[in-house]
């Protein structure tokens, strides 16, 4: 396969991964639960309470939300940091690896000549992996701690279920980190004395 073309699908994949886990941050629901809805009562009240990087609410019957947004950065759980943390890095070094990528892909004409193009390139997308294995660490974080709360018998409160942003973010940290592979794959051979890439 041309080297231009993988790194064009390493491109692609690269920014759909990125937008991903982007997005997962501000959408709402990374842990959610429902109260009520039982059988035997003329009245079903259901009630749900989700929660996200951002607040904590609860949604009753008639769709009135009342949500608490956390005020400061310490007025939050250390877990909720440690993944705020994770996924703005992440964020951060994947900017950075585009910015390397786009120095150093074939169709582009900034960055040089061809074996410092390739270098970047190659720099790029080792940034792009480093990226996605930071998401998927931040995303585990949360999905362990949620975990370990709904799997503890000793624990009285109520038990979350994972929301959708996890699924979705997983998704995109394996796009982002397979997009950096294709980046890596497209100089192995120039770059490891094997001639030009085809």
């Amino acid at each position: 396969m041309k080297i231009r073309v993988v790194q064009i699908w390493g491109f692609l994949m690269t920014v759909l991964g990125w937008i991903f886990v982007a997005c997962t941050m501000a959408m709402e629901g990374w842990k959610i639960t429902s109260i009520g809805g039982m059988g035997g009562s003329s009245i079903i009240k259901v009630a749900w309470f989700w929660s996200s990087l951002w607040r904590s609410c609860y949604t009753d019957s008639t769709a009135v939300s009342n949500c608490y947004d956390y005020p400061v950065l310490w007025s939050v759980e250390g877990h909720i940091q440690v993944v705020r943390g994770l996924l703005m890095a992440a964020l951060s070094v994947g900017m950075l690896g585009f910015v390397l990528s786009m120095l150093g892909m074939e169709c582009t004409y900034l960055g040089g000549e061809d074996p410092s193009k390739y270098k970047k390139v190659y720099a790029g997308g080792c940034f792009h992996i480093t990226s996605g294995v930071l998401s998927t660490s931040g995303y585990c974080v949360y999905a362990q701690y949620v975990s370990a709360e709904y799997f503890d018998p000793d624990f009285n409160d109520l038990k979350y279920d994972l929301g959708t942003p996890l699924f979705l973010g997983w998704v995109g940290s394996a796009v982002h980190m397979a997009g950096g592979f294709f980046y890596l794959w497209s100089v192995c051979r120039p770059l490891c004395g094997g001639g030009e890439a085809v």
